[in-house]
């Protein structure tokens, strides 16, 4: 029989929880009266990324055009359908990014543009893959189509550390630190390059580099930040795990050799593992797109370890994996990333190494490892 203060105890709690949940209740609504009149397109919402930060947007109470490839696609759709507030605010698009003049209609009416998308190659491309050309047609087309809208003020392109490697010119080394200021260069090779890697690095270059140029000629108005992405971890809204998650996680489950080769290429070209956690990076493109004025490149990680040193970690804190010493191997430090720019506009993040490899593992475990 439960005491009297046992009773109580119970019942303090529970008006606590009720407290906590009429507050967020409240902060919804207040965030939906704040911002229901404004509209944002998310290009490659089914993403990773993308679903994340639709999610973050409705939340915050913005209209979201989202788009996706097929909208017959069950297993892409029901995710977003079924986030807080897209009954009444989402509204989904089809639109490939190999036919970049599709994106048009999901574009129209909006305020902000995130382009998220990434062109991705079938099974049977891969190894003659090359989507610099669709890419950089695609981000040309999609960057037009917000200047012919006259409503578009801010374009937030998703871009990569990849395109950010610290190697110096001469290939002899690396820099001091990786920042803004760094570019890959397109003949550079790694021990782990492979060909996919290669023409996702070439595209991501390539296309950052275009669309940045409105910025220069400040075509229509038009904004652009270019914001270079970390390996991402954390959760997700959706049924199964992402590359760069089991990519976070691939010492411990040694399940897919090929996304440990992914840190150890990171490491090739930025002398580190950048990653961020998946909330952060998705409040970054958020804080982009709120500031009154914002245009530019910005590096966009909150910790650089060695994947040694994220072995040792997952060593130490999940011990009921059986880690190979393969798994656990490399320098002590690396090199860090020398840029504040995102923090001195008023960013900052919220989870370190510790949180993000937690909220990876967790997430697995929630999903029972289950992969595409």
């Amino acid at each position: 029989m439960i005491s009297k203060t046992e009773q109580n105890k119970l019942h303090i709690q529970e008006i606590s929880n009720c407290r906590g949940i009429k507050k967020e209740i409240f902060f919804f609504i207040q965030m939906e009266k704040n911002n229901n009149m404004i509209k944002v397109c998310v290009t490659g919402a089914s993403s990773y990324i993308g679903s994340w930060l639709v999610k973050k947007l409705l939340y915050k109470g913005y209209v979201v055009h989202a788009t996706l490839r097929n909208k017959g696609d069950v297993m892409k759709v029901f995710p977003l359908k079924s986030l807080l507030g897209a009954d009444t605010r989402l509204k989904l698009f089809e639109a490939d990014l190999y036919n970049p003049e599709s994106f048009e209609e999901s574009i129209q009416g909006c305020e902000y543009v995130f382009h998220v998308a990434t062109p991705m190659p079938a099974p049977n491309e891969i190894s003659n893959w090359d989507p610099s050309k669709a890419a950089v047609t695609a981000v040309k087309s999609i960057a037009q189509s917000c200047i012919k809208s006259g409503t578009v003020k801010r374009l937030i392109y998703t871009a990569s550390v990849m395109t950010t490697a610290v190697v110096k010119e001469d290939g002899t080394g690396f820099k001091d630190v990786f920042d803004e200021d760094c570019w890959t260069p397109l003949d550079c090779t790694f021990p782990h390059y492979d060909q996919f890697t290669k023409g996702y690095v070439h595209s991501k270059t390539l296309s950052e580099k275009e669309v940045l140029k409105i910025n220069e000629t400040k075509e229509g108005g038009l904004e652009v930040v270019a914001l270079n992405c970390a390996l991402v971890g954390g959760d997700t809204v959706l049924s199964y795990l992402s590359d760069s998650q089991i990519a976070c996680l691939s010492q411990l489950t040694a399940i897919t050799p090929n996304l440990y080769d992914h840190l150890r290429l990171l490491q090739e070209m930025l002398g580190s593992v950048p990653l961020i956690h998946i909330d952060d990076v998705c409040e970054a493109h958020i804080f982009c797109m709120e500031k009154p004025s914002m245009t530019g490149r910005f590096l966009c990680t909150s910790t650089c370890p060695t994947h040694l040193q994220m072995g040792k970690y997952m060593q130490e804190n999940y011990p009921e994996f059986d880690i190979e010493e393969k798994f656990i191997e490399g320098p002590e430090t690396g090199i860090k990333c020398g840029s504040t720019k995102l923090i001195d506009s008023g960013f900052e993040y919220k989870y370190d190494l510790k949180k993000l490899l937690d909220d990876t593992v967790a997430c697995a475990r929630r999903l029972a490892f289950s992969t595409k």
